[in-house]
């Protein structure tokens, strides 16, 4: 779907509405060209009249179609059977549903019946680091485990909606695309070629800080909500993350960034003292990941991983994958690059 697809039917649906153009040319300002959407733009849990329960059906059912396929992906690449799991973090904030992702895929992907299970519901864009963390908390309390993290969220069916007109929900029509991840963390890896080697992890909630992003439920569906405050959240973190970061007296070479908006990456790029160009930089694989994809939630950050594994930093180069959600969390984990 692209940004001008998107444009074109926000007009469509909006033709009297105050100041459209104006909030339209901010929306465009994301730098999304494209993004994926799991059903068409006229269907109607997109931009039709569907109701909620409608809504949550569509965005449930296509969510775990492309969480299974993005969990059997994940094994293939790390030449792991199912039954070689041994525990599964999902995430999964764009439907209610219960039993939720983490059981449907164990029977969708053959996981053993005592797999252990840690679903996550509501982290939204912080799912992908936070999956990580949780991995890796995970093999240090089961030494030698291999874990599968697995995000998926359908944007378009939870906060595509056009009973939403402000200039926030604009920007997140134009942002927002669906998509799923996974990844394999294990503490002795059975595969050939390169690694993001976990060597600590960090969690963090701004405080006071509950209603910068939000979801609200209304008949029509799920909604995002943030205020004005929200975009500063990064820069009001800062100096936990550096504390944190400091502690470990190394300075980072790379960044495996959410790509939340421009803004998260200027100000990430900045507060790290990174390099941010974004055709050469150091958050360039985020800035491509936005232009192509839009933010796909918790799964944007993998999708971000993934294209750094496609192009590789330096062996033992130190990193930082960090992702950031509702209200204002972030989720980190620093490490090094082996080949």
């Amino acid at each position: 779907m692209t940004t001008d697809e998107i444009c074109a039917d926000i007009r469509r649906a909006h033709p009297e509405l105050p100041r459209l153009e104006s909030m339209l040319r901010v929306a465009r300002a994301t730098t999304v060209r494209t993004r994926h959407f799991t059903r068409s733009l006229g269907a109607p849990t997109v931009a039709g009249n569907a109701l909620v329960e409608e809504r949550n059906r569509a965005a449930y059912e296509d969510a775990l179609i492309l969480a299974a396929e993005a969990g059997r992906r994940a094994l293939t690449e790390a030449r792991l059977r199912p039954a070689d799991i041994d525990a599964i973090v999902t995430s999964h904030t764009t439907s209610w549903t219960v039993p939720s992702l983490d059981v449907h895929l164990v029977a969708e992907l053959g996981l053993r019946p005592d797999v252990r299970r840690h679903p996550m519901g509501t982290l939204g864009c912080a799912g992908g680091a936070q999956g990580l963390v949780r991995a890796h908390q995970d093999i240090a309390a089961h030494r030698g485990a291999n874990v599968l993290v697995v995000t998926s969220e359908c944007l378009s069916a939870a906060t595509y909606n056009h009973e939403d007109t402000s200039l926030e929900s604009m920007v997140y029509k134009v942002l927002f695309g669906d998509g799923a991840a996974a990844a394999v963390v294990s503490e002795r890896p059975g595969w050939d070629g390169p690694s993001f080697v976990v060597e600590d992890t960090f969690e963090y909630v701004l405080p006071d800080s509950a209603d910068r992003y939000r979801g609200r439920l209304s008949g029509a569906g799920l909604h995002f909500d943030s205020t004005r405050a929200a975009t500063a959240g990064f820069n009001d973190s800062l100096p936990a993350l550096r504390k944190w970061l400091e502690a470990d007296g190394q300075p980072l070479d790379f960044a495996v960034v959410h790509p939340g908006g421009p803004r998260i990456l200027d100000d990430t790029a900045a507060g790290l003292g990174l390099d941010n160009q974004r055709d050469g930089g150091a958050l360039r694989h985020a800035w491509e990941s936005l232009a192509v994809n839009g933010n796909l939630g918790g799964s944007a950050v993998l999708d971000v991983l993934s294209r750094t594994f496609a192009k590789p930093p330096a062996a033992d180069a130190s990193g930082l994958i960090i992702a950031f959600g509702p209200s204002f969390v972030l989720a980190a984990v620093r490490g090094r690059w082996s080949t």
